[in-house]
């Protein structure tokens, strides 16, 4: 989980009614899966939501809880963006043990300590094992420069890691590499575990995003059984391994254009035991030769994929079709109304948590307008009138694709993650099927 010394990162939690806290809160304390930093939250709709440590827990976690330690229960994720420090979290934090031991040495080599110096320390960190992963916006003062390479040892001692690194922002080469520098160790190389899968890659070369351990969940969690999906940005196998893994994935074919991270993915699939399920594409997924053979399609890439919906409109079986699951940054902004405008007073309710799967099976025959109405009762506006585009934009590439109309149906709509301040990464799982030929 992604640890940070100011703000506390957003928590992974289990949500589920008070009557049954006591016996989640067991079952995760037995499987040493309870968040003891932070305190459990009462939500707005009088469940209660348990911090749990989101890099351990299973999906096979969520089918006990939901069957065997509380049957009838619910039981679903969620991430509390500002989660509460417990009592025993309390004390002195790494944020402030840094400081203290950074003000100290620096002191001890003759330097007049400032407040100056002291906003230039890290407010937020991922770790990685042994390997601490400093943000950009740290340690940008000249001074620190003439007190290199002891003082990253001094860093490196204070937070109890032996490697340091500190990112920059991310090259926008398409592939997303991100601009890392190592500053103390002699290799990027990490491992982390999440869901049961073991993913192994280079910090320096590779991107990997803590905040995505609900969608992987989520996805591990699909109905994937003797299907054939293309993951057309598979980075280091992020979402290939859950399909595959867990979900259950017959095939999958699996696209990316950066030679590092394909290194990485290659090496997943081999030490997770499914390579010979899955077939990597190296280059630009744009010139895919790929058609007619996929059940389901993830575009995994943000801001936005939108220039993979055409490939992924050509690899959607002509016969059946099949589900593209959409990523994309979508802006929100606060204050406005959540309904869209002609929404009744009964749709008027404010969807109270800031992560949660919106899921509707329409009905045949239910009109554009009808579906509007429901979806405006749960999400934002922004996220719904994207969403709407987006099917529209995806309807019109397979007619123009197959020559004939094909039907679209919004199943989910889910916020993964706030990306950044009223930025929010969402996820649409769009049905696509190929209209029946009249006459």
């Amino acid at each position: 989980m992604d640890r940070e010394g100011g703000k506390p990162a957003a928590v992974v939690a289990v949500v589920t009614e008070p009557r049954f806290t006591q016996r989640y809160r067991k079952y995760l304390e037995e499987q040493k899966l309870l968040d003891r930093q932070h305190r459990v939250e009462k939500m707005p709709d009088g469940t209660v939501a348990l911090p749990v440590l989101g890099e351990a827990l299973l999906e096979q976690h969520l089918w006990e809880l939901r069957n065997r330690v509380a049957p009838g229960s619910t039981c679903r994720l969620t991430q509390l963006l500002d989660p509460v420090p417990s009592k025993k979290a309390q004390g002195c934090s790494p944020a402030q043990r840094l400081c203290l031991e950074v003000s100290r040495w620096v002191e001890g080599r003759g330097v007049t300590w400032s407040a100056e110096l002291e906003d230039d320390l890290p407010r937020s960190w991922q770790r990685h094992g042994n390997l601490l992963l400093l943000s950009e916006d740290c340690f940008q003062a000249k001074l620190w420069k003439n007190l290199e390479p002891e003082l990253w040892k001094m860093v490196a001692s204070a937070l109890g890691v032996q490697r340091l690194a500190k990112r920059g922002r991310v090259s926008p080469d398409g592939a997303r590499t991100p601009a890392v520098t190592l500053l103390l160790g002699d290799h990027g190389w990490v491992e982390h575990v999440d869901n049961g899968i073991l993913y192994k890659f280079d910090v320096t070369q590779c991107m990997f995003s803590f905040g995505n351990i609900t969608e992987k969940l989520r996805v591990a969690s699909l109905p994937c059984a003797g299907e054939v999906l293309v993951d057309l940005y598979a980075g280091i196998g992020y979402f290939t391994l859950p399909f595959l893994v867990h979900a259950g994935a017959a095939f999958v074919h699996a696209c990316e254009w950066n030679p590092h991270a394909v290194v990485a993915l290659r090496n997943n699939l081999e030490i997770n035991r499914v390579a010979h399920r899955c077939q990597i594409h190296f280059g630009d997924n744009r010139k895919l030769k790929l058609a007619n053979i996929a059940d389901r399609v993830n575009l995994g890439l943000i801001p936005s994929s939108e220039e993979g919906w055409p490939i992924a409109c050509q690899v959607l079986r002509q016969d059946t079709g099949g589900i593209l699951h959409i990523h994309q940054n979508v802006e929100s902004f606060p204050g406005k109304n959540l309904q869209s405008p002609g929404s009744s007073e009964m749709e008027k309710e404010v969807w109270p948590y800031p992560q949660h799967i919106i899921t509707k099976q329409w009905k045949n025959g239910a009109s554009r307008d009808s579906r509007r109405k429901i979806l405006s009762a749960a999400t934002k506006p922004e996220w719904q009138r994207w969403a709407e585009s987006a099917e529209n934009r995806i309807a019109s590439l397979l007619q123009q694709m197959h020559g004939k109309p094909w039907k679209t149906e919004i199943l989910h709509i889910q916020l993964v993650k706030s990306y950044a301040p009223h930025v929010d990464h969402i996820v649409l799982d769009l049905e696509c099927r190929p209209c029946p030929l009249v006459g």
